[in-house]
This record gives structure tokens, sequence and C-alpha cells, in this order.
């Protein structure tokens, strides 16, 4: 949240330099305050689990935040009870003529098959779209952001010769930008995919900023320049053992699949996991609530205005 200060106070300017968030007093006296509506587009098989991750990362703010989980209508989860889904999601019929202040579309265990091979890109194309108009801002995870990055710029995905799967370290490249406040220069996040995206590609396409790297694992954090599309390689919500879980997953279905990196205290799976991202993965969603959606996002949301997303090289 933000510091309020009175009008023409010196620090300002400071503070504005160093890419601290302060709002003077006219400013303060003129918001309008109500609830975040935020929908979360659940593609992880696990969804319960997601549920949780999610939810504790979008809790971990002052602002009042309103979540629906929305599941996909033409395809059917297989690891997730069906009165569960009945009871707590909806399906995009039953969201679609509403406006929305945020949009968390998740990671998905398809990212080795094409884009038009899974079953529900049709509909998410067609959410993608809808998006445009009847969202502020979108977070897009993982695949979720593969995806999102080649529909609305282009950029395709690019297969791994191994996986990148582990804990690695980040350098931030912007660090004026609002995503980025408060990151320190270097700082860790999970990663657990089997393509990525260039961030050559990414550098590239001049509607989009690349926020943050890793020489290991990639381009990790880019936005579109106004803040309403934001894209997240990594899990920064994932929980201290879901890595560890995902091996011994892997293992015991008999995959070749080597240790997640940089993870396990001294980089030996019989010891426990060495949780490193857990003040980032707070402080990256904290600041998208805020400075992506809360302080930009109208009070009426009908008056949220379409707006066109150019794809270069489309």
């Amino acid at each position: 949240m933000p510091v309020k200060i009175k009008n023409g106070l010196p620090a300002e300017a400071t503070l504005a330099r160093e890419n601290v968030f302060v709002m003077t007093d006219v400013r303060a006296t003129t918001q309008d305050i109500r609830p975040l509506h935020i929908l979360v587009l659940n593609l992880m098989p696990t969804k319960e689990t997601t549920e949780t991750q999610l939810l504790r990362v979008l809790g971990n703010s002052p602002l009042q935040v309103e979540v629906t989980f929305l599941r996909t209508a033409t395809y059917q989860a297989k690891h997730t009870a069906p009165e569960h889904l009945a009871v707590f999601y909806s399906t995009f019929d039953e969201v679609k003529d509403a406006h929305w202040d945020g949009l968390i579309v998740t990671g998905a265990p398809v990212e080795t098959l094409g884009f038009a091979e899974v079953d529900y890109w049709p509909e998410l194309a067609v959410i993608f779209e809808w998006a445009q108009h009847s969202v502020f801002s979108s977070l897009f995870i993982c695949w979720g952001a593969q995806a999102a990055l080649f529909y609305y710029y282009g950029i395709d995905k690019r297969p791994l010769a191994n996986k990148c799967f582990g804990v690695f370290e980040h350098t931030v490249t912007d660090p004026m930008n609002k995503l980025t406040r408060g990151f320190d220069d270097r700082f860790f996040a999970p990663h657990s995919r089997h393509t990525t995206v260039a961030a050559d590609d990414i550098k590239a396409c001049a509607a989009l900023h690349l926020l943050a790297t890793s020489d290991e694992a990639g381009a990790y954090l880019a936005a579109s320049k106004d803040g309403r599309q934001v894209f997240v390689t990594g899990h920064a919500e994932y929980e201290a053992d879901t890595l560890k879980q995902e091996y011994e997953r892997d293992l015991a279905a008999g995959m070749a699949i080597e240790a997640p990196r940089h993870y396990f205290l001294d980089d030996d799976p019989s010891k426990p996991p060495v949780v490193r991202w857990r003040a980032h993965a707070d402080l990256l969603f904290s600041n998208w609530l805020n400075y992506c959606v809360y302080q930009e996002t109208p009070y009426d949301l009908t008056e949220l205005q379409a707006r066109e997303v150019t794809a270069l090289d489309r």
C-alpha cells in the first residue's frame, strides 16, 4: 500500500526516483475503494493444491480480494472430484457477462504439445480475446504465460534439451518498473517446465518489457508496457515441498528425472528443501494486485474500455 504524504513534500521526488510509491493527499481523498474481483482460471490437475497456493499469496496483502475460480467447459478435469468443481468453480459462460479487475491463468502440464493440440485451446483463445475488454489486468503463470505470449504477440515457446527444474537465481533487468518495486537485485524463484520463451524474443517485441531473467532459467518476468498483461514463466506460488513431490512422483513412475537444482539442502535429495523464494512470491503478487490492479482499475468496472493488443509478426 502507498504512503500518503502532503503535496509538495521534498521527499516525494526522491522516493519517486527510487521507485517507492507514495500518494499525495489530493489523490488519496479522491480514491474510491471497493473489493477487487479476481478471476482464476485453474488449469492445473491438482486444483485444490493450486487453489491454496494462489490464495496464500493473494491473501498476503491488505487489499480485500474476492476470488472466483474458473474451469474449462470443453475439458473435464481427471484429478478433481466433480462435486468440488460443481460447488467451487464457474464456467466461462457463467462469468463472461461481468467485468473483472484481474485474471490469473495458471500453468498446465501440456507444454510439450503444440498449442493447437491442447484440447481446450479454442476455449482458452476465446477467454484470452474476451479478457482484452472485460479484464483490467491479467497475470499468466508458466504454461499460461507461454500460451498468452503466443496468442497475443506471436512469441512461440521453444523445447528444452533438459527440463528446467529447480530454484534459480534471477536478476532484475528493470528496477524502475512497478512490478519490481522492492525486489532485491537478485532473487530466487522455482521453475518446472520442459519448454521456454527466449528472452530475445520478448526484447524484440516493442509492446513488452522484460523485467527479470536468470542465467540458468532464462526469461522469468515480463509485462506489457501498460501493465495490463503480466507474464511469469516460473512458479513463485509453489509451496516448500511442491518440487519435491513432483520429483518423487516422476521417480515412482520410472521417469528419467534429475533432482531439482539448488533446492535440497546441499543439493542432496535426502535432505529437506531450502525455501528461498517466499518473500519474493508475496511481493510479486502484492505488487501486481496493488500497482497493476488496485491503483489503476476503474471503480465502476463497466467503464472498462475495449483495447487492442497488437501482435508483432503474427
